[in-house]
């Protein structure tokens, strides 16, 4: 009987099972089972063609099915099988000119002295890392550790791509931010406290978002890019970027309590090329299946360390020790404290560098991954209402009903009195949610920022056909920024 891994997106699908065992001798037929016993399962790992979807990796051990015979991989008794979804460099060191001379101040010496002490590391180790320039994409939960422990090693340039405000809910994970620092840009906070930290390394800083437009001139003058982003898009355009630079691109994500590391893009000592993102994920997940951090929640420690894996990747491909994590992927579950390590391997069939590619410039990545731009006549039909008329609603005690689709723990840090029905109840039986609506009057739903509630507006309008449904636009959180400031927000 196989043991099948359930990866933290996927768990709301399996009534929260992070495992389960399933009798069968292939691939194909344990997934078959895996789907009959959870049917809402089946739409996340299958296409309506049957064919398995590009954004899900099945992994036998550490092998993907992708190098094996696929579906048709034979199984042990004992195998382990891991679903694994997208989760929103030589021996001389990459970085710097080998013929820049690198010298340290009295201060820098007492500094790096512990580094010095390393036998394999020592100052020729500490001269790399002083040469070097690394930029880091997004100053949030990944890229506050790292613009710490990058700045604290003595990487000697640090780029910092933000275009963001510090908001108190970052406080819980961004550790370089404080209240002092709330609403004020991030790039601007993390400068100052990166130099109070280490002024011996220089910081420029980007105000702006990557974008498919400025983002070679951004990356082109840095050795190494770290990937601290939270959206699908921009996650694709730093890959793509660093693909056609041959920039190095050292990988992190984080989901709740799950986070995953790996080195894309990077060449070895011997000229060899490893995998990038798009090996692993050659298309993205579809728009909500994976929230983000603001929606799904994240546990504020993951980021520190996921971030600081992050940075041990970097000086390990700077300074030339170690094996980078190129061709892997690191699989860490802060709640069972278990940590897989899952070989990745080339794609041939690479849209970006494969034996055909059929992308050789940036695209629209908000449109590759199904973020609209504009409405489109799906998301048309999903009716909506803003802050304003909802408190004109309720000034006017205009007949309406409003229903809350958070969970409950959300729900008792600040609601504004509808009915509690959570969307990941709602998911495995829209009965619930039907059940409840009010055919008489408009019916007003509501969620933290507003995804959540489209979905379900989506969910019950398209089974059940009703034409009174509206979507709360920007959520509880709007409301309380927009209309009632005396609310809590989180």
């Amino acid at each position: 009987m196989a043991k099948i891994i359930i990866p933290t997106p996927l768990r709301k699908y399996t009534h929260n099972q992070a495992e389960t065992s399933v009798e069968g001798k292939t691939i194909s037929e344990i997934l078959e089972r895996l789907v009959t016993t959870f049917p809402d399962l089946k739409k996340n790992i299958f296409e309506e063609t049957g064919n398995l979807r590009a954004y899900i990796n099945i992994f036998v051990g550490d092998e993907n099915i992708r190098d094996l015979k696929k579906e048709r991989t034979e199984l042990k008794g004992d195998s382990v099988v891991s679903l694994v979804p997208a989760i929103a460099g030589g021996s001389e060191g990459c970085c710097g000119s080998k013929k820049e001379e690198v010298d340290f101040s009295p201060e820098e010496m007492r500094r790096y002295s512990r580094h010095f002490s390393i036998p394999e590391f020592n100052i020729e180790g500490q001269k790399k890392l002083k040469a070097a320039k690394v930029l880091v994409v997004g100053a949030g939960g990944l890229g506050c550790p790292a613009l710490l422990y990058l700045s604290a090693a003595g990487v000697g340039t640090l780029g910092i791509v933000d275009h963001d405000v510090v908001d108190e809910s970052n406080l819980q994970r961004q550790i370089l931010f404080d209240v002092t620092d709330v609403g004020q840009f991030k790039v601007d906070i993390a400068k100052k406290k990166i130099l109070a930290l280490n002024p011996h390394v220089q910081v420029k800083t980007f105000k702006t978002k990557l974008t498919s437009q400025n983002a070679l001139g951004i990356i082109k003058d840095f050795d190494i890019v770290v990937d601290g982003t939270d959206n699908f898009p921009t996650r694709y355009l730093v890959n793509d970027a660093c693909v056609f630079l041959n920039k190095p691109n050292v990988y992190g994500s984080v989901f709740r309590f799950e986070g995953q590391v790996a080195v894309f893009n990077y060449t070895d000592k011997n000229g060899t090329l490893g995998p990038n993102y798009r090996c692993l994920y050659s298309a993205p997940p579809p728009a909500g299946l994976v929230p983000n951090c603001a929606e799904g929640g994240i546990l504020g420690i993951l980021p520190g360390i996921i971030g600081s894996l992050q940075v041990n990747e970097v000086i390990k491909i700077i300074t030339g020790i170690g094996e980078p994590l190129s061709g892997r992927l690191v699989i860490f579950d802060a709640l069972t404290f278990k940590t897989r390590v899952l070989k990745v391997t080339k794609d041939e069939n690479n849209p970006l560098n494969g034996k055909n590619p059929t992308i050789t410039k940036l695209i629209d990545y908000e449109q590759f991954c199904g973020v609209q731009t504009q409405p489109s006549q799906k998301e048309d039909q999903i009716k909506e209402v803003t802050v304003q008329e909802l408190k004109s609603k309720i000034d006017k005690k205009e007949p309406f009903q409003l229903i809350d689709v958070r969970e409950q723990f959300e729900y008792d840090i600040v609601n504004l009195s509808g009915e509690l029905v959570p969307l990941s109840q709602v998911e495995n039986n829209p009965d619930l949610l039907s059940s409840r609506i009010e055919k008489d009057k408009p019916v007003i739903i509501h969620c933290k920022m507003g995804g959540r509630s489209a979905k379900a507006v989506e969910l019950v309008q398209q089974k059940y056909g009703y034409k009174n449904l509206y979507s709360l636009r920007g959520g509880i959180i709007a409301y309380a920024n927009e209309i009632d400031p005396l609310l809590s927000t989180y």
